[in-house]
């Protein structure tokens, strides 16, 4: 839990730590940089066993003569440097340790070819299970914040972003899902090959798998210039209830595009898993939802409206550090409000106003801006944290506001960013003093007094 020294610590004009993260001390390193990986994967789902080969195009950023990987449950058989001859590998509980004949440079590219397998299983830690799960017939990826190294070897940290080639076999009748463009799909025999392509960068927390019986539909966007292909993978029992429970979300998109800017990606893809789940998950160009979610009620449609959000705030945008998390929950949780008041549910000063009040009631002892591990999921994040981004609505007009959105999403597309650039960006639109408005919102535990305007 924050404490008033951290809150005297935290500052908007600071810029993001050069890490590893803060908040996940143990993964990630920013000794290296990953470009690219290429990604084969063999998985039976009977068994739940997975063959993979991973394929890391880096680049060194600090000499060095060990490269470092967060890989946790699996094993790695074979590592091999620059398409030579294997080379020394060592492995504890989360790490792969490859060590580099030699020294790599500062600025020195290089490639690592792993081998590696076993039982994926999900990693356990403060936020519950994360990472591979099995499903009662199938598989499905939560990533965030640290599941990525429970299905493939990699850069656990969340400014590390590169490209990604996935290529999964598994059992016939069952569809791959993974981010990105489907480039090919393969039969052969009793198995199954599906190929995609994720060109725009990505942190490894959003690289995803979904497997299961699923047939794939597209939802109806109304050839409007905004929309992108949205499809939807669900089990052929539940395709009905998908196309019917999301059946706004081309709205929402085109909502979300005029406000926000061109949605990023080249589509938007939605799994339905034939299980239910306690919350909906996102991933970079796709969100999970469990048939649970797929109401017409309000707190399914809101939640939809989030994880489509967080393809803004979160996947082309993604916090250069974990303590910056509500410039994605808050920013996800505003959308859901524009949303609200776009579909004639309530207006988004009404919903500022009943979060203001049940945050009012609540305790009054978290740092929004530096919530703390532990708390980084706190539902006060999302509601404070959008509170925050109506606080700045409210002081520059609705003119300035979104043509800020529309400047912040474009000049940091499929970047990183942190408070300290935010702050830079409304800063140089307006004529606000952003850090007076907003360091009361992030870095001080009591609560201020709504926004009005």
């Amino acid at each position: 839990m924050s404490s008033p020294a951290s809150a005297a610590r935290g500052s908007l004009s600071g810029s993001a730590s050069a890490a590893p993260d803060p908040y996940m001390p143990g993964a990630g390193t920013t000794a290296y940089r990953v470009e690219r990986y290429e990604l084969d994967l063999d998985y039976r789902v009977a068994s739940n066993r997975l063959s993979g080969r991973a394929v890391l195009h880096g680049v060194a950023q600090v000499p060095t003569s060990a490269i470092v990987l967060d890989l946790v449950g699996l094993r790695a058989t074979k590592v091999q440097l620059n398409g030579g001859k294997t080379v020394r590998f060592s492995q504890r509980a989360e790490q792969l340790v490859v060590a580099a004949p030699g020294q790599l440079a500062a600025g020195e590219p290089f490639t690592l070819d792993i081998r590696y397998g076993g039982s994926p299983s999900p990693r356990r830690g403060l936020w519950g299970e994360v990472g591979w799960e099995e499903l009662t017939d199938g598989v499905l990826v939560a990533g965030q914040p640290n599941g990525a190294p429970s299905w493939f070897p990699c850069n656990d940290h969340p400014r590390d972003k590169a490209s990604y080639r996935f290529t999964v076999t598994t059992d016939a009748n069952y569809r791959a899902v993974c981010n990105g463009v489907l480039q090919s799909r393969t039969t052969r025999s009793s198995r199954e090959t599906w190929t995609y392509e994720q060109a725009e960068p990505m942190p490894a927390y959003l690289a995803t798998v979904q497997i299961g019986r699923y047939s794939l539909l597209e939802l109806d966007t109304g050839r409007h210039p905004a929309q992108v292909p949205q499809l939807v993978a669900a089990p052929p029992a539940l395709a009905g209830q998908a196309r019917t429970g999301l059946a706004l979300q081309p709205a929402m998109m085109r909502t979300f595009s005029s406000c926000f800017g061109p949605y990023p990606f080249t589509g938007y893809t939605v799994v339905v898993t034939g299980d239910e789940l306690e919350i909906p998950l996102e991933a970079q160009g796709m969100s999970i939802l469990g048939p649970n979610h797929l109401n017409a009620d309000w707190e399914s449609q809101r939640l939809i409206a989030h994880e489509l959000a967080h393809q803004w705030f979160g996947n082309s945008l993604t916090a250069a550090s974990w303590q910056d998390i509500w410039l994605h929950e808050g920013f996800a949780c505003y959308a859901e409000w524009i949303w609200s008041e776009e579909a004639g549910v309530m207006p988004v000063a009404a919903r500022a106003g009943a979060a203001w009040r049940r945050l009012k009631a609540e305790a009054q002892d978290l740092l929004v801006g530096d919530p703390g591990p532990e708390h980084m999921f706190d539902d006060r994040v999302y509601k404070r944290g959008a509170l925050a981004v109506h606080a700045v609505r409210v002081a520059v007009g609705d003119l300035a506001f979104f043509a800020l959105l529309q400047e912040w999403t474009s000049a940091h597309r499929h970047g990183s960013v942190s408070t300290h650039d935010f702050i830079m960006a409304v800063d140089r639109a307006t004529a606000i003093d952003t850090e007076a408005l907003l360091h009361p919102w992030l870095y001080e535990e009591v609560l201020p007094p709504l926004p009005a305007g």
